[in-house]
């Protein structure tokens, strides 16, 4: 059996499911794992032309980091599979003491050995550009640009705000200290001149090398840069779904991949339920779409939730009155931002405990998820947040995610694999914040 042509670790769950979809969109068999698999399950899943393991290192201190990613990585080394991917959030959002991306490759060289680190800059199909180095993201899907620096919502993150645009300086206050920049320019030169470039940058021992990606033109550009490096030594590449999409754009260029397949729609269903732990502004455009179209919105207390991952009761509450909800045919959302004053609970919270109120919440909203489908069996369900949903999902007994449909760029609907349970089949959209049309939630429940 051929080996995966890729591997990946993703930071948050979200993340991971937009690298899966975009995998499974381009025709590679892809299964995503919710936590490092056994290689009896690895085997269980047959070829695969890529495999994902969804983690939770975005919420990691380095501490913790060097507890969980040894293991995932050594894993995802054995696979074969030529390029490894340490899959971060399109807007690099991380610091020095929580969900560290420099500590992460310092791992990977820890347990690996030497590698080449590409960093991939951009994701244009989610509004991602990196020109110069510098980072640039749209607020919301097909909203304004921002220089990462003075986006209205990764400046202010009330975890890892970014509050540097150029990805050398902000990584290297993670321990990434020479990092250096392909810019642009360099990948319009030709392909020639730019493996020349790529082969000075190199030998000059860098500890990564930065691709712009300042349009979609750069992605097969990249693509090819890097899978040449995979033909001489390990790669182990830092950066968002960019990875995949600069990879799938080079080897379909250069006949190695199977044109694109269509995603069916999946059937509507009656009704669904979704926990919302975002502050994003364009998660709460998605809570007014959905809750003038009949959704019923539960205001959850932050706070209270957050003491839920303690024992705390707030989250039966809330679970017993959208168990009632759902049983009589209404959809329903359970959001932190629909309390009064519960975004700027939140944020309070998150800037006097940082990190740890996160965690505290994220958590509350898992066990909210899981006591809701302990009373009422549901088909589909949906958490919004990209914290939320790594911590969310892994109060469930899920192993594993296949990709069902994509509800737009950011948000695919996912099949769980849990087998003996019966969670086996659910159907889940994981989003981040920052991810999704304002419909997203109806589409949830239409099925696209």
């Amino acid at each position: 059996m051929a080996p995966p042509r890729i591997a990946f670790y993703g930071d948050d769950f979200t993340g991971s499911t937009d690298t899966l979809a975009s995998l499974a969109l381009a025709g590679q068999r892809t299964l995503l794992f919710l936590g490092v698999p056994t290689r009896a399950e690895i085997a269980a899943a047959g070829p695969l032309d890529a495999i994902g393991i969804a983690g939770t290192a975005r919420a990691m201190t380095p501490a913790e980091m060097d507890a969980a990613l040894p293991d995932a990585f050594r894993r995802l080394a054995e696979s074969g599979a030529a390029i490894l991917h340490y899959k971060c959030c399109s807007t690099f959002d991380s610091a020095p003491a929580i969900g560290s991306l420099g500590h992460a490759v310092a791992i990977a060289r820890r347990t690996l050995g030497p590698c080449f680190v590409p960093i991939v800059g951009g994701q244009p199909n989610l509004g991602r550009y990196c020109v110069f180095a510098n980072l640039f993201a749209s607020a919301g899907l097909g909203g304004p640009m921002h220089r990462i620096d003075r986006h209205p919502t990764m400046s202010r993150h009330p975890v890892t705000p970014m509050g540097e645009a150029d990805l050398r300086r902000h990584l290297a206050a993670q321990g990434l200290a020479d990092v250096v920049s392909f810019d642009a320019p360099m990948l319009d030169a030709g392909a020639e001149a730019a493996s020349k470039r790529l082969e000075a940058m190199l030998a000059a021992a860098p500890d990564a090398v930065l691709f712009d990606i300042a349009g979609t033109q750069h992605l097969a550009p990249v693509g090819r840069l890097i899978a040449a490096q995979a033909g001489r030594g390990r790669v182990f590449a830092l950066g968002p779904t960019g990875v995949e999409l600069a990879l799938l754009a080079h080897w379909r260029g250069a006949g190695e991949a199977p044109p694109p397949v269509e995603a069916l729609r999946r059937a509507p269903v009656d009704r669904v339920f979704i926990v919302s732990g975002s502050l994003s502004p364009v998660t709460a455009a998605q809570l007014r779409t959905a809750e003038s179209a009949g959704f019923a919105v539960l205001p959850v207390d932050p706070r209270r939730l957050a003491a839920a991952a303690a024992g705390g009761a707030h989250a039966e509450t809330i679970a017993r009155d959208a168990a009632a909800l759902l049983r009589a045919g209404r959809s329903v959302i359970a959001s932190t931002s629909a309390a009064p004053g519960g975004a700027a609970s939140a944020a309070a919270m998150a800037a006097a405990d940082g990190e740890r109120f996160g965690r505290r919440l994220a958590t509350g909203c898992g066990i909210l998820l899981e006591q809701v489908l302990a009373q009422v069996p549901l088909q589909r369900v949906g958490v919004a947040g990209g914290d939320t949903s790594s911590l969310a999902v892994a109060k469930l007994p899920i192993r594993a995610l296949s990709f069902g449909h994509a509800l737009s760029d950011g948000a695919a609907l996912c099949r769980a694999h849990a087998p003996g349970t019966p969670l086996d089949g659910l159907e889940i959209m994981l989003k981040g914040g920052q991810m999704g049309p304002p419909d997203v939630f109806l589409r949830l429940r239409a099925g696209g």
